[in-house]
Formats: C-alpha cells, structure tokens, sequence
C-alpha cells in the first residue's frame, strides 16, 4: 500500500481497504483559526526600546567667506565666529598645505593670519563647543577671485650674501602702493641679535627698513613678505611672497674730516687706522653726510675735466654722482694737507688696497666738516635722517623690534634709550641738513 500526499486546498488521507476519506474544508479551516487564536491568548510582547535623540549643541558657527564662495576677496582672509560657544578647532587647507590663522583670546574668532594666494580653491572644518561642551561641526569650500592686475618686488639684498653695518633693507615695486600700512605689516623679520628699526617709504614704489643705530656685526638676518593675495592699490594683488636671508659682516666704518684731511677707520669695533687723505678742492666739495659703501671695481674707469676713462684703481662707491674712495698715487703728497680731488677721497695706494679688501656694500663712511651738504637720494642716504625722522616715514609710525623669535611692531615712545657710542653705532643723523 502506498501512502500519498494530496496537494489541494484540504488534507486527504488514505484508509485501511483502498477507501478514500474526505475531511471537509470548512473544518480543516477552523482548527487552524483556532491554533491562531489559541497562540494570541498568551501574555503580550514587550514594546521595541524607543531610540532617545542625542541634545543638539547650542553652538552657532559662522564661516566666512560662505560656502560655495566663487570669486572671494583674497586681501580679507578667511574668518570663523562663534556665538553661544567657543572654538575647539579649525583645519584650513589650500590643497594639502595648512593655512595659518589666529584665535582671539575668547576664542570666539579666528582668523587667517595672512592675505590668501588668488585664484586657489580652499576648505575648511571647524569644530566649536557649546556651554555644555557638545560639538558641532561645519565645513565649507570656497575659491579665491584672479586678479585683472598683479604686482612684483625686487629685494636688493641677495641670497647668503654679506652687508655692512648700516645696511638697509631695500624693496622696490613695480607698481605704486596705495596701501602702505598693510605692506608694512605683511612682512617679518629675525635677526640673530635683537635690534630696533623702522620702515621707511623713499617713494610710492621704494620701502626701506633701517636700524635704530648700526646692525651688530655678524648678524644672521632673515626676510618674508607675505604678498601674496595682498592688494596694494585697488584691484592690484600680489601673486607670490617674497623671502630672503643675508648676513651683516665685520664692523668697518670711516670717519672722513675733510678739515683735518684724516679719514679714521674703525675695524670690528675698534680705531683701526688714522689715515692721510685728500677729499674735494673748493667748488668739488666732498659733502657732508653718512653714506654707505654701495659697490666696488679694481679699477673703475672715470672721466672729469680733462680726462676720459682714466683707470683708476681700488674704487669704492659711496654716491650715484661718482664719488668713491679710491687709491690716488698721484696725489700722496698732498694727501694729509690740502684738498685736491673733483670729490673723491684720495687714499694712498696702500690706504686703499687695505680698505678695499675689507669693504662690502652697506659700510658706513661719514664725511664731516664740510662747506658742502650732502644731497638726500645721491647714493643710499638713509643715515642722513635723524631716528625720529625716519619714524615719520613709515606709514605705520611704529617701530620694528626684531630678534632670533621674528618681528613685531612697538610703540617708540616704549623704547629705552640708546646708549650706542657714535661713530661704532649711531642714533643721530650726520648731516645738519638732514631733510
């Protein structure tokens, strides 16, 4: 006998003797209702644990310029404010290189440090916390607009190479700058030995940055102007910062009276000579002043009256009219007595050999006694200014403290007295007619 499984809507089953049984539908359809209810009657299920939302921080960010920003001022930074909070951190990046900024003492503020680079995408997170201390986070990208106009700078002082004493810092723009406070304070300075100084604007093109008294010798000076993204006239940006490093070398000043006909020389801080010399017969006048060496030819080929690209040997340049000092054979025997050059300082060939060999750009030559005033921009004349005279020529008026940790502006009214010993160091201006 076989045993078979039927597949309709009820059960059928097969009996003893072939017969087949037919169990009714209805009743198969009651039985399981029954087992159903009978399964629901039990106890109830527990309730699914409802999720409790997580407090929200009260902390409201603000992230300036907005999100999606196309065509940002690169000159007004980056800022983050907070109100109901404070800032836990902020990561800015262009690219994969961070972006430095500032956090005001409440930490309610940030913002960047420098003007931003033109024409480069930028994000930024910001994590702030509230009173509470939970977190909220935000981030946003925007992209700085291109210029129409773009400027350059020339910096005179060249890479690891050596100056004088009174050596300034020269910049030169190729366009005019309108904005000459924000120039100032776009630029750091370190020096290996602290010093105090000032910038000075020559012309709307030409900033210059000037010790108080004489840079210590064998200082290590370092140079970064962030000029990037910084506007100095309407419309007009920076494109790229600007960096330099130099060093001052040995201490070598000339005293020139041309009274006396005696130029003194102090080497490294000490009297290292007191030479015989002959400066300007009357109406050539060496005039008054504290010049500085500016460069230097074995020989310099000079023409005056009554002779034309005369070589003349051992030259160190201290105007742009063509003053030097200069080995003159021709005049020994009047060097120490009498005045006889067309404006030069005649030294003897030895003389000025010697100095020669010592000289580098930016070695102050003083020149005294003179019936002559010296002519301001007639070769690097900052030193003809008094201290507070060239504090008047920064825009800001502040002084610059410099030092191994970088630069910072101070209030001069703040400063201690100078207690530099003339001529080894100088706090006053040389020239009675200093403009």
């Amino acid at each position: 006998m076989r045993e078979t499984h039927g597949t309709g809507a009820g059960w059928q089953g097969t009996l003893a003797g072939g017969r087949r049984r037919h169990w009714p539908i209805a009743g198969a359809l009651l039985g399981v209702l029954a087992v159903a209810l009978a399964a629901c009657s039990g106890p109830a299920a527990p309730k699914a644990a409802v999720a409790k939302r997580a407090p929200v921080s009260t902390a409201q960010l603000t992230i300036t310029p907005a999100n999606g920003s196309r065509n940002a001022s690169p000159g007004k930074g980056a800022t983050i404010a907070v109100s109901k909070g404070t800032i836990a951190n902020v990561l800015m990046l262009r690219g994969p290189d961070p972006v430095s900024g500032r956090l005001n003492a409440s930490r309610t503020v940030w913002h960047t440090t420098w003007p931003l680079q033109p024409g480069s995408h930028y994000s930024v997170t910001v994590t702030a916390l509230d009173a509470s201390g939970r977190a909220v986070t935000r981030t946003s990208t925007f992209r700085t607009r291109r210029p129409a106009q773009t400027f350059q700078v020339q910096i005179f002082e060249g890479y690891h190479q050596t100056y004088g004493v009174g050596m300034p810092i020269i910049l030169t723009f190729s366009h005019p700058v309108r904005r000459k406070a924000a120039v100032e304070r776009a630029i750091q300075l370190w020096s290996s030995k602290p010093v105090v100084g000032s910038w000075f604007w020559d012309s709307s093109t030409s900033l210059v940055f000037r010790t108080r008294t004489y840079w210590p010798q064998h200082t290590q000076v370092r140079f970064h102007a962030h000029f990037s993204g910084l506007e100095i006239a309407r419309g007009v940006y920076g494109t790229a910062d600007l960096t330099q490093s130099f060093r001052i070398g040995n201490s070598l000043i000339a005293i020139v009276n041309t009274a006396s006909h005696q130029a003194k020389i102090y080497y490294r801080n000490k009297l290292f000579g007191v030479w015989p010399m002959s400066s300007g017969a009357p109406g050539d006048d060496t005039a008054d002043g504290t010049y500085l060496t500016i460069e230097k030819a074995n020989p310099v080929l000079m023409s005056g009256p009554g002779y034309s690209n005369f070589p003349v040997p051992y030259s160190v340049r201290f105007t742009w009219s063509g003053d030097y000092m200069h080995d003159a054979y021709w005049s020994v025997g009047e060097q120490g007595y009498a005045n006889v050059s067309h404006g030069c300082v005649n030294l003897s060939p030895y003389h000025a050999q010697v100095y020669y060999n010592l000289a580098v750009p930016g070695d102050p030559i003083t020149v005294t006694h003179s019936p002559a005033a010296g002519r301001w921009d007639d070769g690097w004349t900052e030193w003809f200014l008094t201290w507070k005279q060239f504090l008047r020529g920064s825009a800001t008026h502040e002084a610059v403290s410099v030092g191994p940790q970088g630069s910072s502006f101070v209030n001069p009214a703040t400063l201690p007295p100078v207690h530099a010993r003339p001529p080894l160091g100088t706090s006053r201006a040389h020239n009675s007619n200093a403009v």
